[in-house]
């Protein structure tokens, strides 16, 4: 661990090393100083509560549809956002609307590079352009279990959503292991905070997210998307 001072990251309420370019733990340093705080990047306040910062989703695929269609759902079912991919694309551009009409995106899943194996991508707030984050698929990892890495909008690595080792071999290598459900978990400077459990299902994909754990800054659209891009990416490379 190098001793480069760190800066306070208000938006996830964490110290950045930019020398190491990582996040440390709470316990790693000192509570913030007002000049610490005035050093990091300018970042909108999000508003408490909201419907990207609650603490339970789910992701539903549309049956019998001749692309990948998602509904985006609350605990209670009810729908929040509606996607679909494209048919003919050269790079993913995935565009979230309010519902199915397509007449109002609230946010867009933009891929940076030109390949989804290792893909790269932004995710935009439609209203403001303004960067959420990032995801990149580590590719190597991938092979035998999903493996993302979790970017801030200024490209800092903050987290990752990984797959347990055992549950992803078995998937991919026993007879029928397509069936058994992904499981896959985020954290954030290491510390657990949110869950994508996929649910049984012959037809179809359902993902519930719970993130009770994740930080109320933390805008849930990042999480939302990882769900969406394994369901659309990786799910049709089986």
């Amino acid at each position: 661990m190098c001793a480069k001072p760190l800066t306070y990251v208000e938006q996830y309420k964490q110290w950045y090393c930019y020398n190491c370019k990582e996040y440390r733990q709470p316990a790693q340093a000192a509570a913030p100083a007002a000049t610490a705080a005035r050093a990091a990047p300018a970042a909108v306040a999000p508003p408490a509560g909201g419907l990207w910062f609650q603490s339970f989703y789910r992701v539903r695929k549309k049956v019998l549809a001749l692309t990948n269609q998602y509904w985006v759902e609350d605990h209670a079912g009810t729908k929040l956002a509606f996607s679909k991919q494209k048919m003919f694309r050269i790079k993913e551009d995935i565009r979230v609307f309010a519902d199915e009409r397509q007449t109002t995106e609230l946010f867009r899943i933009q891929q940076l590079n030109w390949t989804n194996t290792w893909g790269e991508f932004a995710i935009i707030d439609a209203a403001t352009n303004q960067g959420l984050g990032f995801v990149q698929r580590k590719l190597i990892k991938s092979w035998i279990a999903s493996s993302w890495e979790v970017y801030d909008p200024w490209k800092r690595l903050i987290g990752k959503v990984e797959e347990g080792t055992g549950r992803g071999l078995a998937r991919r290598l026993l007879p029928g292991g397509g069936l058994i459900p992904q499981k896959v978990t985020l954290s954030l400077a290491g510390q657990p905070i949110a869950e994508i459990d996929q649910q049984f299902k012959v037809i179809g994909d359902v993902w519930e997210i719970n993130c009770q754990w994740a930080p109320p800054q933390f805008d849930r659209r990042v999480l939302l998307s990882t769900a969406i891009l394994m369901g659309m990416i990786e799910r049709q490379q089986k």
